[in-house]
């Protein structure tokens, strides 16, 4: 028996909290938290990240050196946290 479910990824499906829609349109505001966890970024950094999910993944893995996965681990996080603050 071939069970497809084993061979995709398992994504958590956010229901409640932020999306990064809203994260997006929130971004001068949620600035400070993306500094205190992320410190190595720069202004221009943050700036051009613009509340873009996909661009803050790529800077997080230029800055710290890490992989993907790694850094899709980290906004996970942070998104968890923001889920806690809402």
């Amino acid at each position: 028996m071939n069970d497809l479910r084993a061979e995709r990824p398992l994504i958590p499906l956010r229901t409640t909290g932020m999306n990064w829609d809203q994260i997006e349109g929130k971004w001068k505001q949620l600035t400070g938290r993306v500094r205190k966890k992320w410190g190595d970024l720069t202004d221009d950094d943050i700036e051009v990240i613009a509340g873009k999910r996909e661009a803050l993944c790529g800077k997080i893995q230029e800055r710290y050196g890490i992989n993907r996965r790694l850094a899709e681990e980290q906004l996970r996080e942070f998104e968890s946290e923001l889920d806690r603050m809402s």
